[in-house]
């Protein structure tokens, strides 16, 4: 957007806290671990499971569906089998992906 004044004007979306419950499934789980621990930090949980983990974790970001690309984008870089399924929830609205498609939005 432009003012009169050809100067532009920057229009920042504000932050949300969103949460997020994942199923992160990969070919290779160990070449993912490192990088979903260092992800997720202090601000969440990982336990394993038989091709992969589980998660919790809490998010700031714009949207649901920018940090799902963000991180299923970060974790393909390491391994390119990788498949997430993912519940993001923010302000009553849970979003629920499978990989980078969303496939249901509800209201709690």
């Amino acid at each position: 957007m432009y003012s009169n004044d050809n100067t532009a004007e920057v229009i920042l979306m504000p932050e949300k806290k969103l949460k997020l419950k994942a199923n992160v499934s990969s070919a290779n789980p160990s070449a993912i671990k490192p990088l979903l621990e260092r992800i997720i930090g202090s601000q969440g949980t990982l336990k394993p499971t038989c091709d992969g983990f589980d998660l919790t974790a809490e998010f700031k970001g714009e949207t649901a569906k920018d940090l799902n690309r963000m991180l299923l984008s970060e974790l393909r870089r390491a391994e390119k089998k990788t498949r997430l399924r993912a519940e993001w929830t923010c302000e009553g609205t849970v979003e629920k992906y499978f990989d980078y498609v969303l496939k249901q939005t509800r209201t709690t």
